[in-house]
């Protein structure tokens, strides 16, 4: 049985300032979530802690929180604190970023992040349950021997919903086995969706022994609000040209488009550069007067999402 559409709206790039205007704006638009971003220069879970306070109904999500750089343990306690203050709101939206974001950023080893992946998640949900006994782990990547040395309550939830960024199949795969969704990326097209990704999501869940139905599935949209609708067409294909420049994402835009050379892409570089002076640290939460507001939708920088399982 499938869930019903939902949209949502993730503050990408905002400073924390914005990111709280937009998930106001959202609430007040009826939208479904919003979703805050991580960067160098931003915490995820300082902005969800924030938005917690500024709204009653949404879902909270991560897009994303990485998932290298924090041990599980802190990890799964931020995780639990961020459910308790939003009353049960939180979506962890977990992610690694690049190779060389893993290695270059975070100081950890690039290698085989789909396996680092499907080990952390089952870790978390036995550290949520760290009220039913110690939680001893030996793997691969992470070693734990969590003995409580005094008496440990229940978290509000032993099963926050974990979702993976995926882009590639093997961590798509990941999803499938491990995660209770996967978020997409704005370069997904509705051919990779449903030649790639689903495929992939459905051998992850049959090693998994899960049902794939039960992986939701989030795409992005990559959303610019301006008074020029020139200006927010180049912002917007800023951005794009952006992520066509990033070798990860070959295979999506091989996919797309069989005919197009990987260096030719890699020109796209040239082209991002000269298309705008984007800032990812600009926000602006101003709708265009000229613009026929629609019930459904809310203001802000960042990319527009929408959530499905069919």
């Amino acid at each position: 049985m499938s869930r019903p559409t939902t949209y949502g709206v993730s503050t990408l790039g905002c400073a924390l300032e914005g990111m709280l205007s937009v998930a106001r704006a959202a609430e007040d638009a009826e939208l479904d979530a919003v979703w805050a971003s991580e960067f160098y220069t931003h915490s995820a879970t300082v902005a969800l802690a924030a938005m917690t306070y500024a709204t009653e109904r949404l879902r909270l999500g991560s897009s994303i929180m990485y998932g290298v750089g924090r041990s599980p343990l802190v990890l799964a306690t931020e995780l639990r604190d961020l459910d308790q203050l939003s009353g049960g709101r939180i979506v962890a939206g977990l992610g690694n970023g690049t190779k060389r974001m893993i290695s270059d950023w975070h100081g950890w080893d690039p290698d085989a992040p789909a396996v680092r992946m499907e080990e952390l998640v089952p870790l978390l949900r036995q550290i949520w349950r760290l009220h039913e006994g110690p939680v001893r782990h030996e793997g691969c990547f992470y070693r734990m021997n969590l003995v409580p040395t005094a008496p440990v309550s229940a978290p509000l939830r032993t099963e926050i919903p974990v979702m993976l960024a995926a882009v590639r199949p093997r961590m798509c795969e990941a999803a499938g086995r491990v995660a209770d969704g996967l978020a997409g990326h704005p370069l997904f097209t509705v051919k990779y969706v449903q030649e790639v990704v689903r495929p992939a999501i459905a051998r992850g869940a049959a090693r998994g022994e899960r049902d794939p139905a039960g992986c939701e599935l989030l795409g992005m949209v990559i959303s610019v609000i301006h008074e020029d609708r020139e200006h927010a067409r180049r912002e917007a294909a800023a951005q794009l040209a952006f992520y066509s420049s990033v070798k990860t994402y070959d295979q999506v835009l091989d996919a797309f488009s069989a005919r197009a050379s990987r260096s030719a892409r890699r020109s796209r570089a040239a082209t991002w550069r000269r298309c705008t002076r984007w800032s990812p640290t600009r926000c602006s939460t101003r709708w265009p007067s000229s613009a026929r507001r629609p019930r459904r939708s809310a203001t802000g920088c960042g990319a527009s999402r929408a959530s499905s399982t069919t």
